[in-house]
């Protein structure tokens, strides 16, 4: 609370007046600021930092840039570039999607497709750190939604999914049936979420615990997926360690007729 004393002399009295103003929403404003800032700053700081390093080891002052060298040098470069890449991407998506800027197409989409679309655009990533994905998805299911924006949300959980899981190991993504809905499943074989976190997780900017430390990331990804999913009218949430001991996400669509 801000607190404020005004004291009033009325002839031979004294009177005290205090205001409260309850300021917890711009106390946790001004928290989600400063972690924005810290956040941003670290994951920033990390790619440009490599990126220098090789620069100036590729053309270090004794000696000439081989042509092999150069070559792994310039992919390091590239890999560095895209982690900066998707950093801007998620700061965009978050603000285009608060702001409602971000329009919903809802269509009646086949999720096979969505699926293996947005696994064949993550499989470069994950072959890289030695992670298979497979999913489990039926050729007949059909979801009411926005290709694109869901297409987002699969492709951030798989890349959450790669950040946490061991190398070889694989992540699964599955999908059921319920009635009037689909619940896709994305597994990793991560030490998973703690249990007082599953809620906060989908914050702005928060971060797990030091477990998880070394896999830090903007804080975004998660948060992007729940305003997504919220506007497809679906419900997206994270297994706890007690439930699950590895990583699993969970997230519903509506499911509609072919």
């Amino acid at each position: 609370f801000r607190v404020r004393i005004q004291l009033n002399y009325e002839q031979t009295d004294l009177l005290i007046g205090v205001a409260l103003m309850d300021i917890s929403d711009l106390v946790r404003l001004n928290r989600a600021r400063r972690d924005m800032v810290a956040n941003i700053s670290h994951e920033l700081r990390t790619p440009i930092a490599n990126i220098r390093l090789i620069i100036d080891s590729l053309f270090h002052e004794d000696e000439k840039p081989k042509r092999k060298r150069s070559i792994t040098s310039l992919q390091a470069i590239a890999r560095e570039t895209d982690s900066l890449l998707w950093i801007l991407q998620e700061m965009l998506d978050l603000s285009m999607i608060e702001s409602g800027q971000s329009i919903m197409r809802m269509v009646s989409v086949p999720l096979h497709d969505l699926v293996q679309e947005a696994v064949e655009r993550m499989e470069e990533q994950a072959a890289a750190k030695d992670v298979s994905i497979e999913h489990d998805v039926s050729s007949k299911l059909q979801v009411l939604c926005d290709w694109d924006q869901i297409r987002r949300v699969l492709i951030n959980l798989i890349h959450n999914a790669i950040k946490w899981t061991p190398p070889g190991t694989k992540i699964t993504i599955e999908a059921e049936a319920s009635d009037d809905q689909v619940i896709l499943e994305v597994r990793d074989k991560g030490p998973g979420v703690p249990d007082d976190q599953v809620e906060r997780i989908f914050e702005r900017f928060y971060q797990v615990d030091s477990s998880r430390s070394g896999n830090e990331g903007t804080g975004l990804g998660l948060a992007i997926c729940k305003h997504i999913i919220e506007a497809h009218e679906g419900r997206i949430w994270a297994a706890g360690r007690t439930e699950s001991k590895h990583g699993l996400f969970s997230f519903t669509l509506a499911r509609s007729e072919d």
